[in-house]
């Protein structure tokens, strides 16, 4: 199928963003559960927004897709900057122990792959059946966002004292590079 390497090209291109988003949450360290919880929730929103993008329909998806980039950027630079505030407000033993809510997580998620909307229109005019496209770009979407905690947690284990407050400009480096048209 002449449209797979596309697919793929298009799948890393996007994921791109998990992957960052996931070192600065894996600065913080994390265990094997929010691992997966991560790893399912970025691959969810990243598989699911193309096939909303495609329900949606043409002028709203134009319309969304020139601003998603900018709202996805914005909630990732707001999520970034109240991960460096929490990480100012809790002493540093109970850091480590910090769980990564799941509200923050679905707005991390969902910040992500909001840019991911106007995708499914580009996977339409490459004839890809659209579950194929969202199975691939939510299997890239977990493989990345999993070897972007791994990175961040090897990291974080060298700067264990600031990792929340790395993790929170990692966050707002990505939604700016986001917004900026550098990743997504």
């Amino acid at each position: 199928m002449p449209g797979l390497v596309p697919l793929l090209l298009v799948s890393i291109s996007v994921g791109l963003s998990n992957f960052a988003g996931a070192i600065g949450i894996g600065l913080s360290g994390i265990d094997a559960r929010t691992r997966i919880r991560v790893g399912i929730a970025f691959g969810l929103f990243e598989a699911l927004m193309p096939i909303i993008g495609l329900l949606l329909g043409q002028a709203v998806a134009g319309y969304l897709g020139h601003l998603a980039k900018y709202i996805g950027g914005a909630l990732l630079i707001l999520t970034g900057a109240y991960t460096i505030w929490q990480g100012r407000r809790v002493e540093s033993a109970d850091k480590a122990r910090s769980p990564l809510r799941t509200r923050r997580l679905l707005v991390t998620a969902l910040a992500l792959s909001i840019d991911n909307l106007a995708v499914g229109f580009a996977l339409g005019n490459l004839h890809i059946p659209i579950v194929l496209a969202a199975v691939t770009m939510g299997v890239v979407s977990v493989g990345m966002s999993l070897a972007g905690l791994e990175l961040g947690q090897r990291l974080g284990s060298h700067v264990e004292a600031w990792s929340e407050e790395i993790g929170g400009v990692v966050l707002i480096g990505v939604g700016i590079a986001i917004a900026t048209g550098l990743l997504g």
